[in-house]
């Protein structure tokens, strides 16, 4: 059974910087295309990133594209999401999701894609 396990929320200022990390258990992660995901109290959640298997297809919400990037090096089973210029409409709970079958980039930042799930990072922005 796959464990994702985030880090690297945390507390930060309006247009500050925060990167957070996606370890795997697994003893391979290129097998799985992975999603980033936020929630924020009394919301649903919703997909802000994601990265193919081989890290050479990503995709963005509009709402985080130009401020977000996520990578991946498969030699560690880590996956990144680097958070920049954060505003306080960020802040949320944010999760690491994994699956081998990820149909296609259009729906890669749909929840119902992915299977494993991490238990989340807190991501505050306030000053």
């Amino acid at each position: 059974q796959l464990q994702l396990v985030e880090s690297g929320g945390g507390l930060v200022q309006p247009g500050g910087s925060l990167r957070l990390s996606c370890a795997a258990s697994s003893f391979t992660l290129d097998y799985y295309d992975i999603g980033w995901f936020r929630q924020a109290p009394g919301k649903g959640r919703e997909g802000v990133a994601c990265i193919s298997k081989s890290g050479d297809t990503t995709g963005y919400a509009d709402s985080v594209r130009g401020r977000f990037t996520t990578s991946r090096d498969n030699a560690k089973k880590e996956v990144y999401l680097d958070m920049s210029s954060l505003k306080p409409e960020d802040t949320a709970v944010y999760y690491c999701a994994a699956d081998p079958v990820v149909r296609s980039s259009s729906v890669c930042l749909d929840k119902d894609e992915y299977y494993h799930w991490g238990q989340g990072t807190q991501v505050t922005v306030s000053s």
